[in-house]
């Protein structure tokens, strides 16, 4: 008597793709899915706290495919954008920006001569919770601009004939670290300034933070 097949018409022993195991790469493309979602105003504090706390947990596919269901493809095209290193090589031009909200990558690179260079970090979308700077820098000025929950860490970076100003903004114990930014490499002449972004009028008027950044 032949065997039967079952009624689903699945072959036995085929798992299901939504309950195959879920990798460390898997639940990274979640993660990066979840942040970016949050800076853009789709999820709230409470809710990306919680899903990232699932994600990181998720035995199978299936656990972190639910976490994403009801976010707009959007979400994730943007997440597909993080990247994990981005080289800025430059000489003799022109200033360079990077306002707004730009999405962070996991490691940026700085090989730039005689150009100014503005990170400001207090719209941008965060995707993990620290960012290597590797800084190969001549003249000019480096400037890095905080806002709250974010701490960046000089310790790793030689000053030759270049000057630090580093301002801190005041610490609350009630907010965590959001973004933990480390300067490594080495930046001849010029200066290097970390500040917080600058209050509105308004802001200073009703003594509020500066904006916070996006994503966490």
């Amino acid at each position: 008597m032949p065997e039967e097949k079952p009624a689903t018409g699945t072959q036995a022993g085929v798992v299901p793709p939504s309950e195959l195991r879920a990798s460390h790469a898997d639940r990274d493309r979640t993660v990066d899915v979840l942040r970016v979602a949050a800076g853009d105003g789709l999820l709230d504090a409470d809710e990306l706290d919680e899903r990232l706390e699932i994600a990181l947990s998720a035995r199978t596919r299936g656990e972190l495919a639910a976490l994403t269901v009801d976010l707009p493809t959007t979400a994730g095209g943007a997440a597909a954008e993080v990247k994990d290193v981005v080289r800025i090589e430059r000489a003799f031009g022109g200033p360079i920006l990077r306002t707004g909200r730009w999405v962070l990558p996991r490691r940026l690179e700085l090989a730039v001569a005689w150009c100014d260079v503005t990170l400001d970090l207090t719209e941008a979308v965060l995707t993990q919770d620290a960012l290597r700077i590797d800084v190969g820098m001549a003249g000019k000025t480096l400037k890095v601009i905080t806002a709250p929950g974010v701490e960046v860490d000089v310790d790793g970076l030689a000053l030759v004939h270049c000057r630090l100003r580093h301002r801190r903004a005041p610490q609350d114990p009630a907010r965590p670290t959001r973004l933990r930014v480390e300067l490594v490499g080495q930046k001849v002449h010029g200066r290097v300034v970390v500040r917080p972004a600058r209050r509105t009028l308004g802001q200073w008027l009703l003594r509020r933070p500066a904006a916070l950044p996006s994503g966490r």
